[in-house]
């Protein structure tokens, strides 16, 4: 049944049931239909452009409905960002973690390359319950810069810098439609976090904000009428942060959801919803559209690409990994809430170390009553250094960036424990990217179980050796393979009989 899916397909109906034929442009059969097979439909060509939602491809600029994620830490680096908005892809740079002015730095050399037209780019905005003020900065950077695309990850309710993103700038266009200045991309894995995305951002934010002068009235009311987000991606199991949702379950009432507050706020359109997490085959990804996704987002697999920020030690690492290589760890910026990440299990020990801290965190009320035996196992067998010493680089850290977490922890000895160990948490991620060799058992390398379905995917193939891994073949291989995925399914739903080699794709080098 192999059938280009870039061409028109023919169905020809005869004693044996239906078969796929290739036909030409005018729906001709390009082979002969002997009687008494007879021709009784022809299907249009499948292009990877098509897979998703059209408005969104005209509404941001991109060519494809692909997104590439933004991975903290500028793992997704100001050259994955520019060589995915060069191929047609949505990019995010992977600003969570970074300081205002790395982030900076990294939008500067984007737009360095990409130049004004190019818009399908983007940041990320990431929740920082530890340092709220760093919401706000980025919120500026990214106006003053004319960024106009943010991907806001990780809150669990609206926060003033979402909504002043979203309303700064809002206008009426020439025939009186609302358009935005910065388009909101809500990263979602709950319905009660994904409303207030979808509907309009309440008075209660958008008051303070014009009373600071930082909206004007008139934006206020725009404001009013128009959802939070125009894009929600919909995150399941994902790297990094997560609820480790099946997106069969959460996809589904998150596009319900959309359409519901449409109809209760009275918008021309619902919110455009994407998909991220576990995708990493042609499958994944043919499912997710199928299921009603207008995009798809990938992290994991783009962090073992020739542009990732993440060390070649850490690639090789994660090019080695099965879908059950993975573990939940304690996450650095919301350590004290019990917030996890999921992280790679093959090759370190990362995961159960920071469960470690964690579980210490929770029994001692400060360093001070940790056992002396209880304290040397943490400094010798996890941390790697004296606590002390943590301490130290510790509190010279916060001088410099945050110094009322000091403030704090001189009031509070729960507090500066939680300092001490998160050091742990933020160094690894630090040693993954580095490639500090010495530390390769305390990586923190983000990963979800897509990462080990993509390794077994490309197996055998130009994509298996980690130097090859470039992020626009990733994408491109991803994207036609979903087609073809896509055109096997639409056959066999026109009875044509399918057979296990169809759904394969093999990885090829794209243009």
């Amino acid at each position: 049944m192999a059938v280009p899916f870039r061409s028109p397909v023919g169905l020809v109906s005869g004693p044996r049931g239906v078969r796929a034929v290739p036909v030409d442009g005018s729906g001709t059969p390009k082979e002969v239909v002997r009687p008494p097979e007879s021709l009784v439909g022809v299907f249009p060509p499948v292009y990877p452009e098509w897979l998703g939602d059209r408005d969104f491809l005209v509404r941001h600029g991109c060519r494809f409905p692909y997104v590439v994620g933004e991975m903290a830490r500028g793992i997704a680096s100001a050259e994955m960002v520019v060589a995915s908005a060069r191929a047609g892809f949505m990019a995010f740079f992977g600003s969570a973690g970074l300081t205002i002015s790395s982030v900076d730095e990294g939008i500067t050399a984007i737009q360095s390359e990409l130049g004004p037209t190019i818009r399908n780019w983007g940041a990320n905005l990431i929740h920082s319950p530890q340092e709220p003020h760093m919401e706000m900065e980025f919120a500026e950077l990214m106006l003053a810069r004319g960024v106009t695309n943010i991907s806001a990850s990780a809150f669990m309710r609206l926060a003033p810098a979402v909504v002043y993103l979203s309303a700064k700038g809002l206008h009426r266009d020439a025939n009186g439609a609302i358009r935005r200045r910065t388009h909101i991309f809500g990263k979602v894995s709950r319905v009660e976090v994904a409303r207030p995305f979808m509907s309009p951002a309440p008075d209660s934010l958008l008051m303070p904000l014009v009373s600071q002068g930082l909206i004007s009235d008139q934006e206020a009311a725009l404001a009013r009428q128009v959802p939070v987000a125009g894009d929600i991606t919909v995150e399941a199991d994902s790297g990094g942060h997560t609820d480790n949702r099946p997106l069969s379950v959460l996809l589904p009432l998150i596009l319900s959801l959309a359409a519901e507050c449409a109809r209760e706020h009275g918008f021309a359109s619902p919110a455009r919803v994407g998909a991220g997490g576990g995708l990493g085959t042609p499958a994944a990804l043919a499912a997710a559209f199928a299921a009603g996704a207008a995009y798809v987002v990938t992290g994991s697999v783009n962090q073992a690409t020739l542009e990732s920020a993440l060390s070649p030690d850490g690639r090789a690492m994660l090019a080695l990994a099965s879908s059950t290589d993975v573990a939940m760890a304690p996450a650095a910026d919301m350590f004290e809430m019990g917030v996890e990440v999921q992280v790679l299990k093959r090759g370190t020990l990362f995961a159960q170390r920071g469960k470690e801290l964690y579980k210490v965190f929770r029994t001692y009320p400060s360093i001070e009553a940790i056992p002396d035996r209880v304290r040397s196992a943490l400094e010798n067998n996890v941390l790697g250094r004296p606590i002390d010493d943590i301490w130290d680089d510790t509190r010279e850290f916060f001088l410099r960036r945050d110094p009322p977490q000091l403030e704090r922890a001189e009031a509070d000895p729960k507090h500066r424990m939680a300092l001490v160990f998160r050091w742990y948490l933020f160094m690894g991620a630090q040693w993954a990217r580095s490639g500090e060799v010495t530390r390769r058992a305390d990586y923190q390398i983000w990963c979800g179980p897509a990462m080990g379905a993509f390794n077994e995917w490309v197996k055998g193939s130009f994509l298996e050796p980690v130097e090859n891994r470039s992020v626009v073949q990733v994408g491109l291989n991803l994207l036609e393979g979903a087609a073809h995925v896509t055109r096997v399914q639409q056959l066999r739903l026109a009875g044509v009989p399918r057979r296990p080699e169809d759904l394969e794709f093999s990885p090829r080098p794209l243009r």
